[in-house]
């Protein structure tokens, strides 16, 4: 089985997807938004990790030149698959929690340090900040 095949079968087992058509358009719509979300090292490592179909689709974005906050990243994701607010949080949260699994730990800490607060949540981590 193939890398990409590999994490297409983890966001749909993740997001509990019908058909792998299903769990393929959500990846695609979350890549595409995220990819306009991460630049410099962070960018750069999370596309060497991905496979090549996913790699493409994330880097072919142009980069904003400061993250928006998580809500919307989902209010964007929810506009482009058509649905509700509840469902694209459901669907980002299928596609970032398999791609923690693939870029690593210490790759997901690093991209979370550079992207606002509350995208945490949807890698599946606990959002702890620092008290000031």
């Amino acid at each position: 089985m193939t890398r990409y095949r590999l994490l297409l079968r983890q966001v749909r087992d993740l997001g509990r997807y019908t058909s792998d058509q299903e769990a393929e358009r959500v990846l695609t719509a979350v890549l595409a938004v995220l990819g306009s979300q991460l630049t410099g090292d962070e960018r750069c490592d999370l596309a060497r990790a991905l496979p090549e179909r996913a790699r493409t689709v994330f880097a072919g974005q142009i980069p904003l030149p400061r993250p928006v906050a998580a809500p919307a990243l989902v209010e964007a994701v929810a506009r482009t698959l058509n649905t509700s607010l509840a469902g694209a949080r459901w669907d980002v949260s299928s596609v970032l929690a398999a791609l923690v699994t693939l870029a690593g730990d210490d790759l997901t800490d690093r991209i979370l340090a550079h992207l606002p607060r509350g995208y945490a949540l949807l890698f599946g981590r606990a959002d702890l900040a620092t008290a000031a």
